[in-house]
């Protein structure tokens, strides 16, 4: 696909940079970003075992096997939010000043508690925001978006609205609280046009397939039951005996779709209107835990569970005891359950309906967590024939010689085209030649500007096409004003 000619300079700012993106809401927005048409930037930290690139790519192959399409590929920044300027080097912060327009800060740490502020949850949630911000402010970002938790309320038991935040209410954890103080630092910052702020509840899998990636929450209770109901006595019918008696089972539990969750805030981000509000991610109507209750005795065929009122005595069998030691660190989360507000979210996404926590659902969040052996199951491997990035000057030398039959009129002195590859080993650049000498850069030109979008496979068409047309060396066809860098690299690879 080709976009029209380009104007003498064009206005790069059009990339959004998202944090977290290897969480689990950090990879659905990703997917949902670019599905959007999004041009997307990702800050990303190589890990033990893979280089930031190939984290990036094994998400987006993930999503390309349940889409069954190719997808564009992120600008990828290796750096750390933990750490001064995001751990970029020079080059990194200029190619934000020059192509960020929106940050989306994702990323956090679920640590309920920490012996010490100079750790996790505090490191990451309160001094890791700071450091977006600051470094927001630095690049001149026009509009900030913050992925908060609707758990900014605390123990508060009076409807939380959208517009609330701080009303002196207590919190139940070092979590709750580094959370605050980071949505404090996002609402103090005064630099940029607008902020948006969005509360999700408590997240769960996805609604139509059971992915997660984390196993909080939730899942920590269903991975539980599927361990130890196995392993407990059953009757005269074959029914396992499961007698635990369970405090609040009528309340409502705020429990969101993940699917639903990335949606909702994709969709806020591409709606100019929506900025500058904040917004509780919230169910219509929780589910009980009754009713979770009783679809785990359904799929698992066991008895014994009996509910009583807050304050009345439980007496536990050895089966309650053992759930409530393994469950402990959300003990505070059973007794009562907040309620929210969520009028801007209607207003902006209303039609976005929440999926409601059925029993098809919760059998669907089970038997994934039994298939994934609840987060242990090795990840699939990156498959890449070629990462394209290596390949660069060979595309931009084909790109010269068949400029014509791509329809894109050249100046014989200067041209600047994007280069948009999907698929595995793909990515963003754009081509700037100046007297015949090559320059280029990660990220795609504005729409002013031609932009030649292609997959991995017709990139061997391509360089095919070329070859066939003239054999003489890459040396005698081109003269590179500079040596190629992966200037986005910190490793600052050289592309051959």
């Amino acid at each position: 696909m080709i976009q029209p000619a380009c104007r003498p300079q064009p206005t790069h700012k059009q990339y959004i940079l998202l944090t977290g993106v290897t969480g689990l809401v950090g990879r659905y927005l990703l997917r949902n970003l670019l599905l959007r048409g999004c041009r997307v930037a990702v800050l990303v930290r190589p890990s033990k075992k893979m280089k930031t690139r190939e984290r990036v790519e094994q998400i987006l192959q993930f999503w390309e096997s349940q889409l069954g399409k190719r997808l564009p590929r992120p600008v990828i920044l290796s750096g750390d939010i933990c750490e001064p300027n995001l751990g970029l080097a020079n080059k990194q912060v200029q190619w934000c000043h020059d192509f960020v327009d929106q940050v989306i800060h994702n990323a956090a740490v679920l640590r309920f508690h920490s012996a010490s502020e100079n750790e996790d949850p505090w490191r990451t949630n309160v001094v890791g925001t700071k450091n977006v911000l600051e470094f927001s402010n630095q690049c001149g970002i026009r509009d900030f978006h913050y992925v908060s938790t609707a758990y900014v309320c605390g123990k508060r038991e009076e409807t939380f609205h959208e517009s609330d935040f701080d009303c002196q209410q207590e919190f139940r954890n070092d979590y709750e609280v580094s959370k605050f103080q980071a949505e404090k630092l996002v609402r103090d910052a005064d630099f940029f046009e607008t902020t948006t702020i969005y509360r999700p509840a408590v997240i769960v899998g996805d609604s139509e397939t059971g992915y997660t990636s984390t196993y909080h929450g939730l899942y920590l209770y269903l991975r539980f039951i599927d361990l130890i109901v196995p392993d407990q006595a059953t009757n005269e019918a074959g029914v396992y005996e499961t007698k635990v008696r369970w405090q609040n089972g009528d309340t409502p539990r705020n429990l969101v779709p993940i699917d639903w969750v990335s949606k909702a805030i994709a969709h806020l981000v591409t709606t100019r209107e929506a900025y500058g509000r904040t917004y509780h991610l919230v169910p219509d109507k929780g589910a009980t835990s009754r009713e979770i209750i009783e679809y785990c005795r359904e799929f698992y065929n066991s008895s014994g569970v009996e509910f009583c009122e807050e304050g009345e005595e439980c007496p536990e069998s050895e089966f309650a005891a053992k759930l409530s030691e393994n469950t402990s660190i959300y003990k505070s989360y059973e007794a009562i359950e907040p309620t929210f507000d969520k009028s801007n979210l209607n207003r902006f996404a209303g039609h976005l309906v929440c999926p409601p926590i059925t029993k098809e659902m919760i059998f669907r969040f089970i038997e994934f967590g039994r298939n994934d052996r609840w987060g242990k199951a090795r990840s699939k491997p990156v498959c890449v024939d070629r990462w394209i990035e290596a390949h660069l000057t060979e595309i931009a030398l084909a790109t010269q010689k068949t400029m014509g039959a791509l329809g894109i009129k050249k100046d014989r002195h200067h041209f600047l085209m994007g280069l948009d590859i999907h698929g595995p080993g793909g990515g963003q650049w754009q081509i700037e030649s100046v007297d015949g000498k090559f320059e280029i850069t990660p990220g795609l030109p504005d729409d002013s500007c031609p932009v030649l979008t292609l997959s991995d496979l017709q990139i061997d068409d391509l360089l095919q096409q070329s070859g066939r047309q003239d054999n003489k060396s890459e040396s005698q066809q081109i003269n590179w004003s500079q040596p190629l860098e992966s200037v986005i690299s910190n490793d600052n690879q050289r592309v051959e």
